[in-house]
């Protein structure tokens, strides 16, 4: 009598929890029989992906024949597509970097796996069968992207062939690990319609970003983790015109831009050796002698920051970065923390004035409690009073409206009445800001106008 077998009959489980853990016992045989059968033909990589794919369809029909334990034809069906995800795939989350509702899979240990969909987190069934299954997926995914993880190295960041970006930590990191953590890369990008939808934006503020970008001002989407400044930097990207040269430089390649002239550059970590890292800062420098009329830098975290910042103030206008911070006013002391932290000994004041000359614009975004993802606030960057950088809120978000009956935000952002100090900026380029986007009741009509 098998375990499931003895816990049922001693009343510890129900049938259908029995059955669960039968199954399991199956999966795990199985698949344990495949690695062992298969194992040189799935790591020499001699065979091609429909090839390999036949062997393992053809092995693993033949076991589950072999099975004793009696299953149904859904039973077989189910195990089949599990253990092949295992053996092709990524295991027990492929299902979930399939579905298009699922946005995030995290993996905390082999026995808890955690997808977010709609903004929301939510715990799955699914498990892996012990830390070394776990381990062979983490594996295969950062062997296919030539990256390596391991007690020398047990922290990585990579990302999937079609562009979902992953980040793995294992022991001795990683208590109750291996974790996992990938973002999905979506195959049909957001669009500005969707974000409207979608209410991260409105009509009226889309106008005037648009704008913005199509008037060469310097901007940055700030925001927290997971708050869409990626997605958002996307679509802002989408308003650059055609004719225009772009150079993207990341940390792992994200931004899907839709114009013809696109340069992209990907940093990259150094070997085993310790040698051939190539940094954001590299790349930022390097895209400066590629004629570019653009550079979008993908998020600024270190030293790059003061890079970025001579590049907006040297005839790259029109400059777009994200940063993480918690408002637009953080924003700037990250921005000035990382300057620092390029090495060069620069006084506060030198930063400030370099911050205040070189950005236009503060985009915030924060993912609220009722899982949207919104434009919180929208700030101009103006001159310096002293040693303060003067600044200018344009557009904020209304909490006090409250909340609904289904725990979402009522609230819509609204223009603050002030016309920005680029709007002659704007003007000498040719483009016009219709009044109406800074008079308040003017706003909200178009705001509401879809």
């Amino acid at each position: 009598m098998s375990l499931s077998d003895h816990l049922r009959v001693a009343g510890v489980m129900t049938s259908e929890e029995a059955r669960a853990l039968l199954l399991e016992e199956v999966h795990r045989r199985v698949h344990m029989r495949l690695i062992e059968e298969l194992g040189p033909e799935l790591s020499e990589g001699n065979l091609t992906p429909s090839e390999l794919r036949a062997r393992v369809n053809t092995q693993l029909q033949a076991a589950l024949e072999e099975e004793s334990t009696p299953l149904s034809l859904a039973d077989r069906v189910r195990l089949g597509e599990d253990i092949s995800n295992d053996i092709l795939g990524y295991g027990p989350i492929q299902r979930y970097l399939e579905d298009p509702e699922v946005t995030e899979v995290m993996v905390n240990g082999p026995q808890r796996v955690y997808v977010e969909r709609f903004g929301r987190i939510e715990r799955t069934q699914s498990t892996f069968i012990d830390e070394n299954h776990l381990r062979r997926v983490i594996d295969k995914i950062v062997g296919e992207v030539s990256r390596r993880v391991d007690e020398s190295s047990p922290m990585v960041d990579a990302r999937l062939p079609d562009g979902s970006r992953i980040n793995a930590v294992i022991h001795p990191l990683a208590i109750g690990g291996p974790f996992l953590t990938v973002r999905k890369f979506s195959k049909d990008p957001l669009q500005v319609d969707d974000l409207i939808v979608n209410k991260t934006l409105t009509p009226a503020l889309a106008r005037f970003l648009e704008a913005c970008v199509v008037g060469r001002l310097n901007v940055v989407v700030s925001g927290g983790t997971d708050a869409g400044k990626t997605t958002f930097l996307n679509v802002l990207s989408s308003f650059i015109p055609s004719d225009e040269r772009v150079v993207t430089i990341e940390d792992s390649k994200e931004l899907q831009l839709r114009q013809e002239h696109v340069v992209s550059l990907e940093a990259r970590p150094s070997n085993i050796e310790g040698k051939g890292e190539v940094t954001i800062r590299d790349l930022v420098r390097n895209s400066l002698r590629m004629r570019p009329d653009r550079i979008i830098v993908g998020e600024c975290r270190s030293g790059e920051a003061l890079d970025m910042l001579q590049a907006m103030n040297t005839g790259h206008e029109g400059s777009l970065t994200t940063i993480h911070s918690n408002g637009p006013r953080d924003t700037l002391s990250r921005i000035e923390t990382m300057t620092l932290m390029a090495g060069f000994d620069l006084p506060i004041r030198v930063i400030r004035e370099q911050m205040s000359s070189a950005i236009d614009l503060i985009v915030h975004l924060d993912r609220l409690r009722d899982g949207t993802r919104r434009v919180v606030q929208v700030s101009e960057v103006q001159h310096m009073e002293g040693d303060v950088i003067v600044m200018q809120d344009l557009f904020m978000f209304d909490f006090s409206m409250g909340i609904d009956d289904e725990g979402g935000y009522k609230g819509t952002l609204k223009s603050m009445g002030i016309r920005p100090q680029f709007t002659d900026k704007l003007a000498d380029a040719g483009v016009v800001l219709d009044a109406d986007l800074f008079e308040a009741e003017a706003f909200a009509r178009v705001a509401a106008h879809r």
